[in-house]
């Protein structure tokens, strides 16, 4: 169960964490999560950079460990990064003690202040422990692309819908999401732009 565009309520559920960013111009935070992975993240940072578009990638530390030089490419080309776990467990099906400890491995691979959890679900005790040290980032629309139900031409019109000004997007770069990433995101890079908007990393 996830929801396209992120009910108030679930937002007060973590007061002190980020879901939209006030803006005062046209613009929209893209965000990647799962990456870095080869032949996606390399193609995403491709469509971005003829926008001069920014993004912020949240990503795995067993990723970047695995793929270095990608990651290095990510941050070489002026995008964001953040902390997205090392395994990608489920806060709430996982001990604190261990969910912490695998954000910790993950921080001596990823130097950011930004940190978003799996699933956008963690336990009460780690998001407590986590924004002492993080700023917590969570999204105001979820397109669905992980969703095998949801059409690649489904996940781009929920983004039509659901976006506006200081929204943060979530995609994924990563091999299950490929298919619809491909589809969706040159084409709502070009929609955006025509309407005057920039795409901008999250800092």
């Amino acid at each position: 169960m996830y929801w396209v565009k992120t009910p108030s309520w679930i937002q007060s559920f973590f007061p002190q964490a980020v879901f939209r960013l006030e803006v005062s111009t046209p613009c929209i935070y893209l965000t990647f999560d799962d990456g870095p992975t080869p032949h996606v993240t390399d193609w995403v940072l491709s469509q971005l950079a003829p926008y001069d578009a920014k993004a912020t990638f949240f990503c795995l530390g067993k990723q970047v460990e695995k793929y270095p030089d990608l990651f290095q490419a990510i941050q070489q080309q002026g995008h964001q990064i953040g902390n997205h776990s090392y395994h990608h467990f489920n806060g709430l099906k996982t001990a604190t003690s261990t969910y912490l400890a695998d954000v910790e491995k993950a921080k001596d691979l990823i130097d950011s202040n930004l940190f978003r959890p799996p699933y956008g679900q963690l336990k009460w005790s780690q998001y407590q422990a986590l924004k002492q040290e993080y700023r917590m980032i969570f999204w105001e629309v979820m397109a669905g692309d992980f969703d095998e139900k949801v059409s690649k031409e489904k996940c781009l019109q929920r983004i039509y819908d659901n976006m506006n000004a200081g929204s943060i997007l979530v995609l994924h770069d990563s091999l299950k999401c490929e298919e619809k990433v491909r589809f969706v995101l040159p084409r709502l890079l070009e929609y955006y732009t025509e309407r005057g908007y920039r795409f901008l990393g999250i800092e």
